[in-house]
């Protein structure tokens, strides 16, 4: 199949990583079909990458992600990238039933439903491919973000098995961990934390964030027929964050 014939699904896609990642395989020639909460900031991505089409969809909700399941039938998706994500700080015994219900119907419940659909049609074609997005905090865990942590511990796990199940139909999975990515989500996690940027800076071995074009130039990478024998992987584009200090 070339570029143009092959349908890709963005969850999160109006802002940050997302729309980073939109825009760069728009310019591939590749058919964009975005997804995210805000209809709005959605409506000027779609119209700025000229995207197929859209479904604004609030993953967290039962009814908006069975419209989107039948967006993603209908569209026929080749390729799944689900981006989207929340994020919460602060001490476990302060998070209630709504706090830890939410995070992981968006981080984990929903990309797990989504590929659920999507493979139905990659199985028919005998070719598909799916990137998680997950976080290094999924990683190494990360103290007082205990919800997000485990929901993207859970995207790894979801992967490697997936992988397995699916490698007969031509079908790979993989899961981009980032570090601090310089994104609104990225410094409103800072702002939410206890440590300034330059803290945090001072953790990173190379000393800087990560740039969304790296997540965006990886992903490209991983739906290519190039990286055809790497499935089931988890890597980690932190800045050497997982290393060790």
């Amino acid at each position: 199949m070339t570029h143009s014939s092959k349908n890709i699904l963005i969850t999160g896609a109006s802002r940050g990583i997302g729309e980073q990642i939109a825009k760069g395989l728009a310019n591939e020639g590749y058919n964009l079909f975005l997804t995210s909460k805000n209809e709005e900031l959605l409506k000027k991505t779609s119209d700025k990458i000229g995207a197929s089409k859209y479904c604004a969809c609030d993953l967290s909700n039962e009814g908006d992600l069975e419209k989107l399941a039948k967006f993603i039938e209908k569209n026929s998706i080749d390729i799944l990238i689900n981006n989207a994500g929340e994020y919460i700080y602060g001490e476990i015994e302060k998070m209630d039933y709504g706090q830890i219900s939410n995070i992981f119907k968006t981080n984990l419940l929903a990309p797990t439903y989504l590929c659920s659909i999507a493979v139905k049609n990659m199985k028919q074609k005998n070719w598909g491919r799916i990137i998680n997005i997950g976080s290094i905090s999924g990683v190494m865990g990360e103290a007082y973000a205990s919800l997000y942590s485990s929901s993207k511990s859970g995207l790894i796990g979801l992967t490697k098995a997936l992988a397995l199940e699916l490698a007969p139909y031509n079908i790979t999975l993989n899961t981009i961990n980032p570090g601090w990515v310089e994104t609104e989500l990225g410094l409103k996690s800072i702002a939410e934390s206890e440590f300034s940027l330059s803290e945090i800076i001072e953790t990173i071995p190379q000393k800087r964030f990560v740039d969304p074009k790296e997540v965006e130039r990886l992903v490209n990478y991983l739906i290519s027929q190039d990286a055809r024998g790497i499935t089931g992987q988890s890597i980690n584009l932190c800045a050497g964050l997982s290393v060790g200090i």
